[in-house]
């Protein structure tokens, strides 16, 4: 361990614009296999039936709920063994590893009690009264939620190979997970090989086996091959790593929170539409998680290379980082972009909607075509600030740009009665971000200049 603390990580060297490249294409790629997760979930409950389909639209925000708390987990993972890394401090990184699976642990304990409580509460009230869409929902998420174990896992035993950078080992755990899925779904969903008909419960099924068995695989890359990053179970782990890791990463857990009550809200919204349109916002966000991984991989990429060169005093590698994540996320999206401009229908056609979803669908899909390019700024500023640690910043940009002024938007431009103009209010909110976000990071690196304002920094931290 002590050899492998002593030799400089080559985040600390690379040429910039090629280490980018390295640590976000594999990131892309296992992010695109991912994403296949609720892509394909709702391209094949899209045939089971509209309500299936809208069940699993009314899912998405809980289910937001549900990664939120993996998410802080591995936010404040990621940066604190990646600033440990580049400080050569072994103890610190074992104390972190540990820390990060004991909160794992207790956020899957509280995800499946909440699951008992909340979930068919909620559909009562978010069906509208439809209990065919109520009984479809509450069997996925229910399912979804009491084997969460397996997702709070592997967010961890992801972000050991992206913090120590070793991403292309996470293009592994991840496939492991989403190939599961993708084998597992059409077989429960429809009952193959003799097995019952379970519709959106064999989505759920199939998703939670996935879920286990990237765990599983991020388990044993990591014992074999990221030696960089040990890690044990413990019942009593390190507090302050569990609260240096927390102080990262809730900001950003508390962000997903307010953006999944914001799409519930939203759901809300639309649903005095119809629920057609509810099924629409449920796709484009599942079209979303496909054109978005170059942005969302290289933004991955980005935060342990920014915590490695913060912890080792590179100054400079920091803005180079953010400048390439810019160009590199726009490039990768643009391909996307034309598509989802010029042939929306022919994208939507993937879920086999019909008229009256390909009338409401694909000006919904043009216009969050455009809002999700603009997004890219406040993306990439947003990781970057993660990755220097300072996760109130980056809490602020993603709060107001996802969350706040969307829904401030919407219900403003409600009262039109176009449902066109709520898919506008993403486009103003983006707009609005952008200017935030260039500020807070500006702020942000003029914190940190030299040595000793890092050293001030951890000395106000501790």
């Amino acid at each position: 361990m002590d050899s492998a603390m002593g030799k400089e990580n080559s985040m600390g060297t690379q040429k910039m614009s090629k280490l980018l490249l390295l640590t976000g294409i594999p990131l892309m790629l296992s992010l695109f296999i991912n994403s296949l997760y609720n892509f394909v979930d709702s391209m094949f409950i899209s045939r089971v039936s509209e309500e299936a389909l809208t069940a699993l639209s009314l899912a998405a925000p809980v289910q937001m709920l549900v990664s939120a708390l993996g998410l802080g987990n591995a936010v404040g993972l990621n940066a604190v063994i990646s600033r440990a890394l580049g400080r050569k401090g072994a103890g610190e990184v074992r104390r972190a590893a540990d820390a990060s699976i004991f909160i794992a642990l207790c956020s899957s304990i509280w995800i499946a009690i909440m699951g008992l409580l909340i979930v068919k509460p909620y559909f009562s009230w978010q069906a509208g009264g439809n209990e065919v869409i109520e009984e479809y929902g509450v069997a996925y998420l229910t399912v979804c939620m009491l084997f969460s174990f397996g997702q709070m896992g592997q967010w961890v035993f992801d972000r050991f190979v992206i913090a120590s950078g070793r991403s292309g080992l996470f293009l592994f755990t991840l496939s492991a997970a989403s190939i599961t899925n993708l084998i597992l779904d059409p077989v429960f969903i429809f009952g193959w090989f003799g097995l019952p008909e379970m519709g959106t419960l064999g989505a759920a099924a199939a998703t939670v086996i996935g879920q286990t068995v990237g765990m599983a695989a991020g388990i044993f890359i990591n014992r074999r091959w990221n030696r960089e990053i040990p890690f044990g179970f413990t019942i009593r782990p390190d507090m302050q790593s569990v609260k240096t890791i927390l102080k990262v990463g809730i900001p950003s857990t508390l962000v997903q929170v307010l953006t999944s009550f914001v799409g519930i809200m939203l759901n809300s919204i639309l649903l005095a539409f119809s629920a057609t349109a509810v099924a629409v916002y449920g796709i484009c966000t599942r079209i979303y998680g496909i054109c978005s991984v170059g942005v969302h991989g290289v933004n991955n990429g980005l935060i342990p290379v920014v915590a490695y060169n913060y912890g080792a005093y590179k100054t400079e590698r920091i803005s180079s980082a953010v400048k390439w994540a810019m160009v590199y996320g726009a490039l990768f999206y643009l391909v996307f972009f034309a598509a989802l401009e010029l042939f929306p229908a022919s994208v939507l056609q993937i879920f086999e909607v019909s008229e009256h979803m390909l009338e409401i669908g694909a000006p919904a899909l043009r216009i969050l075509g455009l809002s999700w390019f603009l997004a890219i700024p406040g993306l990439v500023v947003a990781a970057g600030l993660q990755g220097l640690s300072m996760g109130m910043g980056s809490m602020a940009i993603t709060m107001v740009r996802q969350a706040i002024l969307p829904l401030a938007f919407a219900l403003s431009l409600k009262g039109f009665g176009n449902q066109n103009l709520i898919w506008v209010s993403f486009i103003l909110a983006e707009l609005a971000g952008i200017p935030l976000a260039f500020y807070l990071w500006k702020r942000g690196t003029s914190q940190i200049a030299s040595p000793t304002v890092y050293k001030v920094q951890e000395v106000c931290n501790s």
